[in-house]
């Protein structure tokens, strides 16, 4: 009995999710939750081409954190792997690639604006 309400609960989750974001979510799909944030593989000294904001997760709605400085040195972690999250223009050009890093504080900034 509790199994058929549960999958109701699930696709009704799904449709609400979808209403939200304009995405469905699959089995497959990474969300910001399950993205890497290993910063014990970082590249350091990494500079920011422009001043840029540090986002909870991969996208340009996701609440900012702090701030990367225009020619300010911090960390990219995971290794210097870009992950694919919301799309944006920034630092001149269009992408959909996300570091994980900063210089203050830690989370996401868009790869286009990161030099190294």
């Amino acid at each position: 009995m509790k199994s058929r309400f549960l999958g109701s609960a699930l696709t009704t989750a799904a449709l609400v999710g979808t209403a939200l974001t304009g995405t469905v979510a699959g089995a497959g799909s990474a969300s910001a939750a399950s993205l890497p944030r290993d910063c014990s593989k970082a590249i350091i000294n990494v500079k920011a081409k422009e001043t840029v904001n540090v986002r909870t997760s991969p996208k340009t709605t996701a609440t900012a954190v702090g701030i990367w400085g225009k020619g300010r040195k911090g960390t990219v972690c995971n290794d210097g792997k870009a992950y694919k999250g919301g799309s944006y223009k920034a630092c001149g050009k269009t992408s959909d690639l996300w570091y994980y890093g900063g210089d203050k504080k830690t989370g996401w900034v868009p790869k286009t604006c990161i030099n190294w």
